[in-house]
């Protein structure tokens, strides 16, 4: 992997003050998702860091491109944590704190099965709220989380601390 390469990728995330809310500075990836060298460049990044797993799950909704995009290179299927009133059939639900508000996430039923071997995946790692929840909810079926992986994490923010014990693996960490 060209480390130069992948760094001019990740230069090509957004910087957007004040969204959703005043003072938060939200991070884009969709320049990024635009443009196909760079793409392929984290999805083969995040490939490197997922190690041997039978799953991924992916967080709604940049995760999806995420982990839709590197299940497909890696042959694995995917688990698609939800927001709620998405899924017809819920196997766990679970509420948690955002950096600027409240969420609730769901996992579809049959997603995923005890005892096999999942990886988070999704864009930006902040608090830690939103994967602190999909690790719980996989969990709840017995899933074993070997670790996340993020395409950025925000390290002031301290998300690792929310989540003892699982390896967390980013792209670029601010």
């Amino acid at each position: 992997m060209n480390a130069r390469k992948l760094d001019e990728a990740l230069d090509l995330i957004a910087e957007i003050p004040d969204f959703p809310e005043p003072g938060v500075l939200f991070r884009d990836l969709t320049p990024l998702f635009g443009d196909p060298e760079a793409f392929a460049l984290v999805i083969d990044a995040l490939g490197d860091a997922v190690g041997d797993v039978d799953r991924l799950a992916a967080v709604e909704a940049r995760g999806f491109v995420l982990a839709a995009a590197l299940g497909y290179a890696r042959g694995l299927g995917v688990a698609l944590v939800r927001k709620p009133g998405k899924l017809p059939q819920v196997a766990g639900r679970v509420d948690y704190a955002l950096e600027y508000g409240k969420a609730t996430l769901e996992l579809p039923a049959g997603s995923v099965r005890a005892g096999e071997r999942v990886a988070v995946v999704d864009d930006v790692l902040a608090t830690g709220g939103t994967v602190a929840a999909t690790t719980e909810l996989l969990r709840s079926e017995g899933a074993e989380v070997t670790g996340v992986s993020v395409v950025l994490e925000l390290s002031q923010l301290n998300a690792r601390s929310r989540m003892p014990g699982v390896p967390v693996h980013a792209l670029r960490t601010l």
